[in-house]
């Protein structure tokens, strides 16, 4: 089934999933409304598959069972997005979907893109909160690359620490992982 974009809403998480496919625009249901984002820039694919490496890297290393994925459909209560990249339980993983539940998602990560400032930094990481995702991690390109560390505690976004570029930054949780965000998005 084909649902064309251009008809008013309210639309469901079923109609949003049941558009084609399409690589030059990303799909998000966002209470009951449908937001299409542009695809990213070539800095934001570029850090995305750097950082996707490294969390994959780090989970490997701890033997976590977790899977790393970018741009997958993530269901919340509250609608359906893509966050840029999300470590979810191998479990939540095992079937060849296209959309797993915020349930067995451990991370989100957003990569702060121009055109999405207030959605990345405000809109997304309170529908991550409500939908108890233990970590919500955001990178910010502007001036300089910075990785912003979350944990949830009490049903909001704490920040825990700031990896600046320029220095290797610990993160315990949910893996062990040493970061420098400098190297991310250089080319």
């Amino acid at each position: 089934m084909s649902i064309g974009t251009n008809r008013p809403g309210p639309w469901t998480i079923g109609e949003v999933l049941a558009l084609p496919e399409d690589r030059s625009t990303r799909y998000e249901l966002l209470g009951e409304s449908l937001v299409m984002t542009p695809a990213r820039c070539i800095r934001h694919q570029r850090a995305s598959f750097r950082l996707a490496t490294a969390l994959h890297a780090a989970a490997h290393a701890a033997h976590a069972p977790v899977e790393v994925l970018e741009a997958v459909n993530v269901i919340l209560p509250s609608g359906l997005v893509v966050p840029d990249l999300v470590v979810a339980d191998a479990g939540a993983t095992a079937e060849d979907g296209v959309s797993i539940d915020a349930e067995g998602v451990q991370l989100v990560v957003e990569l702060v893109s121009p055109g999405n400032r207030t959605v990345d930094r405000k809109f997304k990481p309170m529908l991550y909160a409500e939908a108890a995702i233990p970590h919500f991690w955001r990178l910010e390109f502007d001036p300089a690359p910075m990785l912003i560390i979350h944990e949830l505690e009490s049903g909001r976004y704490v920040e825990r620490t700031t990896a600046l570029a320029g220095a290797v930054t610990h993160v315990d949780t949910p893996m062990p992982l040493d970061i420098d965000p400098a190297g991310l998005s250089r080319q």
